[in-house]
């Protein structure tokens, strides 16, 4: 996972970028700015072992640009580039990144709507980063790491809806038990 983070995004206490770093090892995160691109970012999408695709809805871009499979070439892994902000935020990352228009575009055609609650787009088919996370993951055939991200997405918002209105926490409840058998024993 790639992450191009907008300006205050990583300081939000409901950002989800971090939760997808937590359960995906091979995590890099960069601030997006729209006069300088980080050397970095320009050498991890130039590196012969990544197929980048960047995640964006298709209806925003050229046909000819978009896949909706994870179909990396021989040899290279996916590299998902995720558009860490708002929905107003993300769609001028997209439209002012000029080293990102070379890429394709994965266009994510989920069955479901969005289950996060911590904000909210004026459109149930907009999800959050980890959400989009967890869809790529399974899109790339790793089940388990899309469970993962997925169950751990839910206990973070259980709690931080929890601690925003002073409710108390079953950690026996559905959601933790969703997540348990994930977390390593101490």
């Amino acid at each position: 996972m790639c992450l191009l983070m907008h300006d205050v995004e990583p300081m939000k206490p409901s950002n989800t970028g971090w939760l997808i770093a937590d359960v995906i090892d091979d995590t890099t995160a960069f601030a997006w700015s729209r006069t300088e691109v980080d050397p970095e970012l320009l050498r991890l999408l130039a590196d012969p072992q990544w197929q980048p695709y960047i995640v964006f809805p298709g209806e925003f871009v050229a046909p000819e640009r978009v896949v909706s499979q994870v179909r990396a070439e021989a040899g290279k892994r996916p590299l998902f580039i995720l558009l860490d902000g708002t929905w107003s935020e993300a769609r001028k990352m997209f439209r002012k990144s000029p080293y990102l228009e070379h890429l394709p575009v994965l266009s994510l055609a989920p069955e479901q709507l969005s289950r996060y609650k911590l904000r909210r787009s004026k459109r149930d088919d907009h999800f959050c980063t980890a959400e989009v996370a967890a869809l790529c993951l399974e899109l790339a055939a790793d089940v388990a790491a899309s469970e993962v991200l997925d169950a751990y997405l839910d206990v973070f918002s259980t709690h931080y809806l929890a601690a925003k209105f002073q409710m108390p926490l079953d950690p026996t409840d559905a959601v933790h038990a969703r997540l348990a058998p994930y977390i390593p024993a101490v």
